[in-house]
């Protein structure tokens, strides 16, 4: 039967994400900003609050400026965003407020679509902020995040998609963070959670950790799925998407089509891999299949990440063990998913495990804590009791005993940085200290033009272009820097 296969592009936000810790400047995301603008995809997911403070802090770099004109620069395409449910402020809880200024002013900032997530499916929270997005003009698809555990099945996940989909919302989202679906387990999930959302839009978005995502893909749209998120080539696989161009090959062979042009998929792959080497980051690289990853499941989005920040401690070496450790905790505090913050969270007590052998939990940090105390939503599963004793016997969780967490206005908050404080402004001093915003400032506009060795871009390749058309004989450019009229001769 003849589908139409709709394809949600990862490179700026995932893929970059997992391979390269999330530090691509903006001159480079304009760089491949028109292609991408023009491949064909339904949506362009770009940003999230991680994104904002990795700009903040190590690009130096206005993320609400990069927004704006990337928004500007990609006018065809609907361009997305990811949040979780009740948080972008580090990995703890964010007050509501906050959290309904952000989906809205990333909305007055340039995006039309959202994807929110929750880890303990806290269904009252989607949905408000799926509401406080549709004010805005937006679509929301809410999130369900895949756990391969006893307590994670098909029923589990048939009846949060019911609950999900009982919202104002014009699809479900499917996310394996971890790349830990095999194709036996997507077709079965699949069937269920397609047959309680009925009509509505079903999207996949896969990581390829184990090398299964393209298989499972296939799997999951013969299921009803009929959207997939994928990555052009240099930053895809492994610990990211599938490749757009192998995708569209297997949905070719399938007999579907979609409406992404492989042209310009591949010029946008090859400015990648032409960058890559210019700037010595790594190409993606498939995943061998690893059993042990069923354990850990350290999403992929976290794994650049935290390969990132061993490098930079010069520690990389400690990665097996630090896996180790965290496939333990993760049974331990109920098989919490291994996505943002959880994952983030285990991991960080994971490494401060290993720094006091013998003394497990020794150290726990707050959040920590405030999950074992039920604040983050209810655990899947219980949890263990001799490791839930030795955290809530840690002298700083007598501090949240009683404890709920602060619901301050949003004048309350601009009052605590002197008043007088937009709100872009107010969201950045949420996320970042005031210091790491001052160096960025410092550091003026971001640069806005990335020469690929090379690779023609910018006006000189759209003269090109232009030029190698059959039809007219005189161009006239312009723009804010300088203006050219080229006329081409008679034969």
């Amino acid at each position: 039967m003849s589908r139409t296969i709709r394809f949600v592009d990862q490179t700026l936000r995932d893929g970059q994400q997992s391979w390269w810790g999330m530090r691509m400047p903006f001159a480079i995301s304009m760089a491949l900003a028109g292609d991408l603008d023009s491949a064909g995809y339904d949506e362009l997911d770009i940003t999230g609050s991680s994104l904002f403070e990795i700009q903040v802090r190590h690009c130096k770099e206005d993320p609400w400026e990069n927004l704006r004109n990337l928004a500007a620069a990609m006018p065809r395409t609907k361009l997305r965003a990811g949040t979780r449910s009740n948080g972008i402020v580090t990995f703890n809880l964010t007050p509501d407020a906050v959290m309904d200024l952000w989906i809205q002013r990333l909305a007055a900032n340039g995006i039309r679509a959202f994807w929110i997530y929750d880890g303990l499916f806290n269904v009252d929270k989607i949905g408000r902020l799926a509401k406080v997005a549709k004010a805005a003009g937006c679509d929301a698809v809410p999130t369900m995040l895949f756990s391969s555990s006893p307590y994670h099945t098909d029923e589990y996940y048939a009846a949060r998609a019911k609950e999900l989909a009982a919202l104002d919302v014009p699809g479900i989202e499917i996310e394996d963070a971890s790349g830990v679906l095999t194709p036996d387990r997507t077709r079965s999930l699949c069937k269920v959670v397609k047959k309680a959302i009925g009509k509505k839009r079903l999207e996949l978005h896969f990581h390829n950790n184990t090398g299964l995502a393209p298989l499972n893909y296939l799997e999951g749209l013969e299921q009803g799925a009929d959207t997939i998120h994928t990555i052009c080539r240099p930053l895809a696989n492994g610990v990211a998407h599938p490749s757009t161009e192998a995708m569209l090959r297997n949905i070719a062979a399938k007999g579907w089509s979609s409406k992404v042009d492989l042209s310009v998929i591949e010029r946008i792959s090859g400015k990648l891999k032409a960058i890559a080497e210019q700037e010595n980051l790594p190409i993606g690289q498939p995943a061998e299949y690893d059993l042990f990853h069923y354990e850990h499941q350290l999403p992929g989005g976290m794994t650049g990440t935290l390969k990132n920040q061993l490098k930079d401690r010069g520690i990389e070496a400690s990665l097996p063990a630090i896996l180790e450790e965290i496939a333990t905790i993760r049974r331990e505090l109920g098989y919490p998913v291994m996505a943002t913050p959880f994952s983030q969270l285990i991991g960080t007590q994971a490494v401060m495990n290993l720094m006091t052998p013998g003394e497990r939990y020794k150290f726990v940090p707050d959040e920590i804590i405030t999950y074992v105390l039920g604040h983050y939503g209810k655990p899947v599963a219980p949890l263990d009791e001799n490791a839930k004793d030795r955290i809530l016997s840690n002298a700083r969780a007598k501090d949240f005993v009683n404890w709920t967490p602060p619901q301050p206005s949003l004048d309350e908050l601009r009052k605590s940085f002197g008043g007088n404080i937009s709100d872009d402004d107010l969201i950045l001093r949420l996320l970042v200290p005031e210091k790491e915003i001052a160096a960025m400032r410092a550091a003026g506009p971001p640069k806005r033009d990335y020469q690929i060795k090379g690779v023609k871009s910018g006006a000189v390749a759209l003269i090109e272009r232009l030029m190698n058309q059959p039809h007219g004989n005189h161009i006239d450019f312009e723009n804010a820097d300088f203006s050219i009229s080229l006329g081409r001769s008679a034969a």
